[in-house]
Formats: structure tokens, C-alpha cells, sequence
């Protein structure tokens, strides 16, 4: 079968044909139904220096699909899930505590696309533990939702549980593929009023469809906050050093800065450089158990990606648009076309949330 393979660091992906996975006990066999692009794989495709996973291997981490074989559980089969990507050892202490994201005992590999074969190709096997039912989701909906969905749902869990009764109020600093997710979350799971901001006219769209209360610039949102002593949270989905002094510019005193982005920026920890009691996290995905509550979201129609469809022989094309920051929501490749598949889809929410 074909599959787009990451085969050198800092080369182009790489278009090979490998066999069809054969799956042991404990594990499945996917027929892959769509699969996810992220930035997350330009940073491989485009590491100047080699990164700990070997290679090579097969791209694509946000990966639906139809359970196809089962050794251990043949009830399976026929079954559409999604894939958990952080492949968790389950017996490392942080693994015990419920923090599977954060395994120490997985080896270098993270999981499928990132370090093992990931689903960019017709068939993937995956660990039976890994897997999400996602019965009734569109398989185009339903990949993105396993990274673009779930970190934006951790980053909101992670400050969730210092907001004030009243909701308080949560910015969010740039509206791409998993901001406006990251909106969606809050709008569904919290009181919070959700204020957005984003340096691209359609970003601020896009935040106003999915359900932001506040969108504009930096200044509006410190008109908005001036009255409040700031935000009780911010989310950075960029992490440049600009976002991450916007954020703590916007932060309230006992606040809480999130930065998901990899943008490459700093943080100022010097006496005085932040407000006082703030709390700094860096999430890093989320847990099957949260990737189910994020299904759960999806179902009941509070969270709905944008997406763009695109065929198994555009994957060189769309990593190119991700590099140039040409894509708005997520990209979303369905392996059983070779070529654009007649009527490629956008998929947007309307205006919506609590």
C-alpha cells in the first residue's frame, strides 16, 4: 500500500509503498477513513537536526477509521473510531495517576505519526487500548478531534478549575486550527465569557462563528477586561514571544497562562514580569478518557471543526499551505481518494455554543 513516510529529517515527505500492517494480539487493523494534517508534522518534516523518533515511519497522528481485524476482540470489527495518539505504557506512575499524555514509559516513540506508523496510508494498526468509539461521527469530523479537538479541550481543563463560580472571563489568543476549537470548548463547558483575538481578518471570523463573545484586537480586549483586572485565563495557541507578552498583558492577578503554540517564545519570570499568583502550564494533548469527552462534544453538536477535504495525492501540497500559514481550520486527508474527492468540503460552525 502507498504511504506518506517521514524518511529523513529536513527532507520532503516521501511517497513509499510498504506492506499492510498485520495485527498482534492487543492490537487492531484500521482501514484508515481520514486523517488529520498538523503542524506538528512540519515540525518533523522540517527539523534542521534529527529528533528522537527513528525513521523511518509513516506520517499522520489525527486518524479515524473502520476496525477492519481484532485478534483479541473480534466484536470490533466493523466498528468507526478515532485514535488516541499518545501510545501510554499504562504502567508508569503517571499512567496509574490517570496522566497518560504525560507517559514516561512509552519509549522515545510518542505514538502513531510521531515516532511509530501513523495513518497516513490505507491501513493502520493501532493498540486496542488506543481506540475511541466514534459511531455517528463523519470520519472528516471526526480525526481532527483527536488532536486539534483534544489539546484544545486539555488546555481548557487545565485552567478550568480556578475559574470564579460566576465563569469569569478566558481569552483566547489566536483563532486557527485549534483556537476556535479551543472557543468551542469553552462556550460547551464552562460559564466563562470567551474573548478572541487573532492578527488575520478571517481568524476573527471564524472566532465569531464558533461562538467567541468578544472578538477584536488587543485593544478591544483590554477595553473589554479593564473593568474585571483582567482575564482569569488565557490561552496562547501560537507561544510566539508577541502572544505570550499579550497574554500576560491581558492576565488578571491569579490567572492562568496557557501557552499550547510552539511559536519559540520566552517567558519573563523575573520579580514583577507577571501578575501576581499566576500560574504558567504548558499542556501537552489529552487523555483517551478526555478524547471521549471530546466525542461526546462532537456528537451533541457543540463541537463541529472547520474542516477542508482533501485528496491522498495532495499531501505535499497541503503540508506546503501549513507552512506558509495558509489554512484556517484543519486539513483533513481521506486516503481512498487519490486526487481531490469530488466537492472537497469546508465544514463550518454557525453561531452557537451555551
Amino acid at each position: 500500500m502507498a504511504a506518506w513516510r517521514l524518511t529523513a529529517y529536513g527532507a520532503p515527505v516521501s511517497l513509499q509503498e510498504v506492506p499492510v500492517p498485520v495485527p498482534a494480539e492487543g492490537e487492531v487493523l484500521l482501514e484508515v477513513t481520514a486523517v488529520g494534517l498538523c503542524h506538528s508534522d512540519v515540525h518533523l518534516l522540517d527539523s534542521p537536526e534529527p529528533m528522537a523518533f527513528d525513521v523511518p515511519f509513516t506520517l499522520g497522528h489525527e486518524v479515524a477509521g473502520t476496525v477492519v481485524a481484532a485478534p483479541g476482540d473480534p466484536a470490533l470489527v466493523g466498528r468507526a473510531v478515532v485514535v488516541h495518539g499518545v501510545w501510554a505504557c499504562g504502567t508508569c506512575d503517571r499512567c496509574r495517576s490517570g496522566r497518560t499524555n504525560y507517559c514516561t514509559g512509552r519509549g522515545r516513540a510518542v505514538g502513531g505519526g510521531i515516532g511509530r506508523d501513523g495513518g497516513l496510508a490505507r491501513y493502520a494498526v493501532v493498540p486496542v487500548g488506543s481506540v475511541v468509539d466514534a459511531t455517528g461521527l463523519a470520519p472528516e469530523v471526526a480525526a481532527p478531534l483527536t488532536d486539534g479537538g483534544l489539546t484544545s479541550y486539555h488546555a481548557v481543563a487545565t485552567a478550568a478549575d480556578r475559574l470564579p463560580a460566576s465563569g469569569g472571563r478566558v481569552v483566547v489568543i489566536g483563532v486557527g486550527g485549534l483556537g476556535h476549537l479551543a472557543v468551542q470548548v469553552l462556550r460547551a463547558t464552562t460559564a466563562a465569557q470567551v474573548l478572541a483575538t487573532d492578527t488575520h481578518p478571517p481568524a476573527l471570523d471564524l472566532a465569531t462563528r464558533s461562538g467567541a463573545h468578544v472578538v477584536g484586537t488587543p485593544d478591544d480586549l483590554r477595553a473589554e477586561l479593564a473593568p474585571h483586572g483582567g482575564a482569569d485565563a488565557v490561552l496562547d495557541f501560537v507561544g510566539a514571544d508577541a502572544t505570550i507578552a499579550l497574554g500576560v498583558d491581558l492576565l488578571g492577578p491569579g490567572g492562568d497562562l496557557v501557552v499550547v503554540g510552539s511559536g519559540g517564545g520566552s517567558l519573563d519570570f523575573r520579580k514583577g514580569a507577571l501578575p501576581q499568583g499566576v500560574r504558567v502550564s504548558a499542556p501537552f494533548w489529552g487523555t483517551a478518557e478526555e478524547l471521549a469527552a471530546v466525542v461526546a462534544l462532537a456528537r451533541a453538536g457543540h463541537l463541529v471543526p472547520e474542516v477542508e477535504v482533501i485528496g491522498f495525492d495532495d499531501v505535499p501540497a497541503a503540508y506546503e499551505r501549513l507552512r506558509r500559514g495558509g489554512v484556517l481550520g484543519r486539513l483533513v486527508v481521506d486516503p481512498r481518494h487519490t486526487g481531490p474527492p469530488a466537492g472537497s468540503s469546508v465544514t463550518t460552525r454557525g453561531q452557537g455554543g451555551r
